[in-house]
């Protein structure tokens, strides 16, 4: 199954698609207008994935909407935690001059810094160096805690494409990453959740790439994790409480922007594109604040 947040008439529905291409969805506020019009309320809501599954396949025709025109909002519009995972990736962690590490850098993102497909990622009045990274998110569905390689996967409740704008000068002003991550706009989220059942166990085996106005820069594979979705979840779940909608976003691999020779950064007027197999393609435009 596939869901995705969108706005109408100014608040956040749910829409299922029919199939990956699918030019029409199913809007859940019709089909089930019992459930959650919130991803991360239909999520906490226990049987609540299954009720939507149910109630899409069920639907009237007043429940089936046009694709097109459709306003996007970050999957999650607002997770409780959003959890980043740097230099998850080796020759990402080498192109950034920085050893093969022994445990993952993490960080945080808030809710402000995300967008939806189609929407602008925005490069602020702050800077220039609008970078982009191409990561795997997985969103929680129930709450977890000391989880093992035997049962990580159980709390998934399914995966995404992420883009980890970052702006880079703002990034190395200290060693604590957050504030070159967190700018209003900079992190695209979507285009939908694609529940497990459709992908491998752990996203395992999937091609990752981001395309600026169309050229690669990013090719990869979810192999090649230095921690992979398992092994992520158990040593995040040593430290905090999981819960249903926060969302893990899994590193990027190398190829990115400022490592190039000359740096290449996002600028008004491009369209990034991250895709992942079996997932999906997320596409933004670049605009300024």
């Amino acid at each position: 199954m596939r869901l995705f947040s969108f706005a109408a008439q100014g608040q956040a529905r749910i829409g299922v698609l029919k199939s990956a291409g699918a030019q029409e969805f199913i809007d859940l506020s019709v089909a089930a207008p019992g459930l959650p019009t919130d991803m991360g309320a239909l999520i906490a809501q226990p049987g609540g994935l299954e009720a939507a599954r149910q109630a899409a396949a069920q639907a009237p025709a007043a429940a089936v909407r046009p694709m097109a025109g459709v306003r996007f909002l970050p999957v999650v519009p607002r997770p409780g935690k959003i959890v980043c995972l740097g230099l998850n990736y080796a020759d990402h962690a080498k192109e950034g001059g920085h050893a093969r590490p022994e445990y993952p850098s993490f960080f945080m993102r808030g809710a402000t810094s995300m967008t939806g497909h189609q929407e602008p990622i925005i490069r602020p009045r702050a800077s220039t160096k609008l970078d982009y990274e191409a990561e795997l998110a997985v969103v929680v569905g129930k709450k977890a805690r000391h989880l093992t390689k035997a049962n990580a996967l159980e709390c998934v409740a399914g995966y995404s494409c992420f883009n980890d704008g970052s702006i880079r000068d703002y990034q190395r002003k200290t060693n604590q990453w957050t504030i070159g991550k967190n700018f209003d706009g900079s992190g695209p989220f979507g285009p939908w959740l694609v529940t497990p059942d459709e992908l491998p166990p752990g996203a395992a085996g999937l091609r990752i790439q981001s395309r600026l106005n169309g050229k690669v820069m990013q090719d990869a594979n979810t192999k090649d994790f230095l921690w992979d979705v398992v092994e992520s979840l158990c040593i995040i779940t040593e430290c905090m409480t999981l819960e249903p909608g926060d969302v893990i976003i899994t590193g990027t691999p190398a190829g990115v922007g400022y490592a190039r020779t000359p740096p290449v950064w996002m600028a008004p007027g491009d369209i990034c594109e991250i895709e992942i197999e079996g997932i999906g393609i997320l596409s933004n435009p670049i605009a300024d604040e």
